[in-house]
């Protein structure tokens, strides 16, 4: 393979947490891996960056003081290390790759997740589409996210979609620690619901405590919902839910003790063994047109460890959950489908299998990423 200098520019790392963060983390590794691979972000993420990357750090916050330093960062590495591709790890830093690599003759690609393309913001639309638009490429995350590409005047023959990433096979299953986390959220007797990921308007736990959890627990009285995620402090997108919120309603229904929040689990150990531990991944995430959920990662997660998600037909997440394979996909808003797809589930009435889950996961290795890139973005 012949040997490309690449930098990626990204505000989307661990230690912020997030699926844009751990994909943005496997693109760097996967591609230091046969390449030179230059990783431009925030100073906080130099521990956690992948080991064969050369990182270069720049302030997080103000988000305008960060743009300002990755565009002069980006512009001081075209100059002393010339690379032959930039890569905007997302639509944020689109304008800054792009640019540079027009004026220095070099390769754009940027990797568009959903929100980041189907904003209506006005300066959005104004500076960052235009950008987006003239990258030599796209890389969508899904589907829908291509069909948004699409309909922003993105050309077609620009366009690739390639899927997020998972870890495959997962860790092996720790049952110390599986019993020990039963033992210890007083779950040993409880059929387990899952919820992994920010607390978001746009993950709709709200709502689905308040018109599913209680139908669920009517049938199934000893089912427990296990919420990994908080708050987000850093995100850019504002429309957020709170635990208190969640609880608020738990409330109204005498439900609350039905609910563990767990919060943010940057430990891959023991966010595998919660994986294996839960009996369901549920995924209510709501339809919203201008805030849409661009794959749905988790999904992915979960099925790695033979664990089935039931989600509403939304964004991405239809290309993240096989229809009766993996999960079930419920048109949108439909909360009694949920609910009674969920209770099935819970007393094994389905014929959903971890062999089917696992299946359906190892097609999403970082394995494959890695030979998706290469192939369809570096080579070309």
């Amino acid at each position: 393979m012949n040997k490309k200098r690449i930098l990626l520019v990204t505000r989307n790392l661990p230690p912020l947490i997030g699926g844009m963060e751990r994909l943005n983390w496997h693109i760097a590794d996967e591609l230091s891996h046969d390449h030179e691979t230059i990783l431009l972000s925030h100073y906080d993420a130099k521990k956690l960056a992948p080991k064969n990357c050369e990182f270069i750090g720049i302030p997080l916050n103000p988000l305008p003081i960060f743009l300002i330093f990755a565009f002069f960062k980006t512009l001081f590495i075209c100059l002393i290390q010339k690379p032959d591709i930039l890569f905007a790890g997302s639509g944020l830093t689109a304008p800054i790759v792009v640019f540079w690599a027009k004026i220095f003759r070099k390769k754009s690609l940027v990797y568009i997740h959903g929100l980041d393309i189907a904003t209506n913001h006005p300066i959005y639309n104004a500076i960052w589409i235009p950008f987006i638009r003239y990258a030599d490429q796209i890389i969508a995350n899904s589907t829908p996210t291509l069909e948004i590409c699409k309909s922003k005047k993105i050309p077609n023959h620009k366009i690739t979609i390639i899927h997020p990433g998972v870890t495959y096979p997962p860790l092996d299953k720790n049952l110390s620690l599986i019993d020990q986390l039963k033992y210890d959220y007083n779950l040993e007797s409880s059929k387990v619901l899952i919820s992994v990921g920010r607390l978001t308007k746009r993950k709709a736990l709200k709502e689905f405590v308040d018109l599913s959890l209680a139908q669920i627990i009517a049938k199934v009285p000893n089912t427990k919902l296990v919420i990994i995620g908080d708050t987000p402090s850093q995100s850019l997108n504002k429309n957020l839910q709170s635990k208190e919120e969640i609880l608020h309603v738990a409330k109204q229904h005498n439900i609350e003790d039905h609910i563990v929040f767990i919060g943010n689990i940057s430990d891959d150990k023991l966010l595998s063994s919660w994986f294996y531990l839960a009996d369901l991944h549920i995924f209510p995430v709501k339809h919203i047109p201008n805030d849409p959920e661009g794959f749905g990662m988790v999904a992915i997660e979960a099925a790695s460890h033979g664990t089935p998600t039931i989600a509403f037909k939304t964004g991405g997440i239809v290309d993240a959950v096989e229809n009766k394979k993996t999960g079930f996909l419920i048109h949108n808003d439909d909360y009694e489908s949920f609910s009674k797809l969920t209770i099935e589930i819970l007393q094994k009435q389905s014929n959903l299998t971890p062999e089917n889950c696992g299946n359906f996961a190892n097609h999403f290795s970082w394995k494959n990423l890695s030979k998706n890139l290469n192939n369809e973005c570096i080579k070309n």
